[in-house]
């Protein structure tokens, strides 16, 4: 799909779609009212003859409308009096999108909250993010059921201004659009070695990137990683990413880490049949990781970032680690391997404690699908956070929800350490069933040696359906890219 900046005179043509903007009590938005006064007051009509009321997402759709060229006329609603946020002009975007992607028509003109650069720029991007399908694999499917609209125009009093605004989110859209691509490779394509090539061909954004094999990690003593991938053909891998946009090159960096368990089937500790395809997207912390670093590349973000990735594939052949087995990690401390089934924090573990060791960051922000219980306990709308440190915490609640990605922080009580002590070991890898991603938390905080420190539980957030948000489709979201980038924008560049 090709986005474009038009004036704000622009008409749409004969296989066209209009879409315009009503507010609280189904009040016309300035270029509704164009709308209607060209149509004989068709609009006004077809709102009261309805229970269009301009609320938010709501839409009312005018097909061949007479007194215009265009083939169809959409009112969006947006709540509010027109003094709204961008992220109301995102949504309205994205639902207008949804609204008439298969209709039939070609062309999409979007006439959205005035047309000033700013504005237009997030109806861009809220489209940008709304039309993302994942239909690589698909060779049979019918013509219409796919969506028709090819082109959007997006209305602006200056074009040029528009699109210039848009440059900076737009890296941020693409960064998105590669991470949910990732999420949603099968995992007989997306093994450890493919995501590692993957993130290899960011080079070309300039990032450096340094892939670190098995041989190199059992070297820095990595047995705590390893350990997940050795039941698998597929080799283990743990990514580098380096950018390097302050002014000072050596100035101290920020640093996110990945869990990338490319397919996780439990290892001898397996996993239920029913559902197991899911476990694809266990890299989903990895993915989000990867595109945060996309963004802050594209962007061009003033700000020195690491991002690190353990990329394994948990596999239960006869080589594969078993329940009981002890671990030795990088830091020297050992884990008892109770279940093979929580294997993301064993690659955290490694991955959080050479992170810290080589770099020495101002903060490290782990993203991982890590639990299930975090589910029982947020449902699918909230991320959980655990963090040593009120500062970075607040922050990072604050850009979730500026970014409409929230978090909820959740307590790390001392005293719930006792579920992981282990008979033979410094820990196990499991403390049961109760408070299940706060004793996950307090397993990995063991590998974060007083660096300022968060963990993302995004298992919760990271795939969705159905989705209820018009600029996330169903399945992978690409959860954390704007959050962590947001954060970045908002306290750590200059």
């Amino acid at each position: 799909m090709r986005i474009e900046f038009v004036t704000a005179d622009t008409q749409a043509g004969a296989n066209a779609a209009l879409a315009v903007l009503a507010y609280e009590a189904a009040a016309l938005s300035p270029e509704a009212k164009a709308v209607n006064e060209a149509t004989g007051g068709a609009l006004a009509r077809a709102v009261a003859g309805g229970r269009f009321t301009g609320a938010k997402g709501q839409t009312l759709d005018l097909v061949a409308p007479a007194g215009l060229e265009a083939a169809r006329v959409l009112l969006v609603g947006v709540d509010g009096d027109g003094a709204f946020e961008p992220e109301a002009v995102e949504l309205a975007a994205g639902h207008a999108f949804q609204a008439l992607k298969a209709s039939g028509v070609t062309e999409l003109v979007l006439k959205l909250g005035g047309g000033d650069a700013e504005t237009a720029a997030r109806a861009a991007f809220g489209v940008k993010l709304a039309a993302y399908r994942f239909d690589k694999y698909r060779t049979t499917e019918k013509a219409e059921k796919k969506p028709s609209v090819s082109v959007v125009k997006v209305a602006a009093a200056d074009p040029a201004k528009a699109r210039k605004a848009f440059a900076s989110l737009e890296a941020v859209a693409d960064a998105i659009l590669f991470s949910r691509d990732l999420v949603s490779e099968p995992a007989n394509i997306l093994h450890p070695e493919e995501f590692a090539a993957r993130v290899k061909g960011l080079e070309k954004l300039g990032l450096e990137v340094e892939i670190l094999g098995e041989a190199e990690m059992a070297r820095l003593g990595m047995g705590s990683l390893l350990g997940v991938g050795q039941g698998s053909r597929r080799e283990s891998q743990l990514v580098v990413i380096k950018w390097l946009g302050a002014s000072d090159k050596s100035a101290q960096p920020v640093a996110f880490v990945g869990k990338g368990v490319t397919f996780d089937t439990g290892g001898i500790s397996i996993k239920p049949a029913d559902g197991m395809e899911d476990m694809k997207w266990d890299m989903g912390g990895a993915a989000a990781v990867t595109g945060v670093m996309h963004a802050l590349a594209g962007r061009k973000a003033k700000v020195n970032a690491i991002g690190i990735l353990g990329l394994v594939e948990n596999m239960p052949d006869g080589a594969a680690q078993r329940p009981g087995d002890v671990v030795t990690s990088m830091s020297g401390q050992t884990i008892e391997v109770i279940n093979t089934d929580a294997e993301g924090r064993l690659v955290l573990a490694d991955a959080l404690w050479y992170c810290q060791d080589r770099f020495k960051p101002k903060f490290m922000i782990d993203l991982a699908t890590l639990t299930g219980a975090i589910i029982i306990s947020l449902g699918h709308d909230l991320g959980g956070l655990f963090s040593n440190n009120d500062g970075l915490s607040e922050k990072l609640l604050v850009a979730g929800k500026a970014e409409r990605e929230p978090l909820w922080r959740m307590p790390m009580p001392a005293s719930y350490e006792k579920q992981i002590e282990s008979p033979i070991a410094d820990m196990k890898n499991i403390g049961g069933r109760p408070a299940g991603s706060i004793t996950a938390a307090l397993f990995l905080q063991k590998f974060v040696n007083g660096v300022p420190w968060a963990h993302l539980d995004i298992a919760s957030v990271a795939w969705k359906k159905p989705s209820t948000d018009p600029t996330v489709p169903d399945g992978a979201v690409g959860f954390g890219v704007r959050l962590l980038n947001r954060l970045v924008a908002d306290a750590y560049e200059g």
